[in-house]
């Protein structure tokens, strides 16, 4: 079973064992300043869960804050995160208004950095990215379908 440790410099340690993680603490309170918090739970928008596996890394509450600045809690689920059909080209559709790509771009961040534990929408978030300098309604009614995905799967994680 693995231990994780988070320090006061905003570090998360993990080893095989505590007698290891025990030896590495101490090593690095010989030549620096670090606290242990013992085992953590949350980290940087991550919620860290232990099983008898491991641990599960999920994003749960980011996705469902992602939900609500969209305006999308209420949205219908869909089955997958991006159409299986052609992607979208750069000149589909009518530009966005400047608010309509404020709104494009700081979502599709947010998206990104759910990313970190989502990898099933690591390929619809990148074709969102793709047209960050220029979004259109075509490619913004692309990027509302990942967050509709992830109304219906927003427990997934590592």
């Amino acid at each position: 079973m693995a231990y994780l440790l988070l320090n006061v410099d905003d570090m998360i340690l993990s080893a095989s064992s505590q007698e290891l993680l025990q030896h590495i603490v101490r090593t690095l309170q010989s030549a620096f300043a670090v606290k242990d918090m013992r085992p953590v739970s949350y980290f940087l928008g991550i919620d860290v869960q232990r099983n008898c596996e491991g641990f599960l890394l999920s994003q749960s509450s980011y996705a469902l804050d992602v939900l609500d600045r969209a305006g999308m809690s209420n949205c219908k689920p869909v089955a997958m995160p991006a159409k299986t059909s052609s992607k979208a080209s750069s000149s589909d559709g009518v530009p966005l208004s400047k608010t309509d790509v404020s709104w494009y771009r700081s979502m599709a961040g947010a998206l990104q950095y759910l990313t970190l534990t989502r990898s099933d929408i690591a390929y619809a978030v990148q074709q969102a990215c793709l047209h960050m300098h220029a979004p259109t309604v075509a490619h913004s009614a692309l990027l509302k379908r990942i967050p509709r995905y992830i109304k219906g799967t927003s427990s997934l994680g590592l």
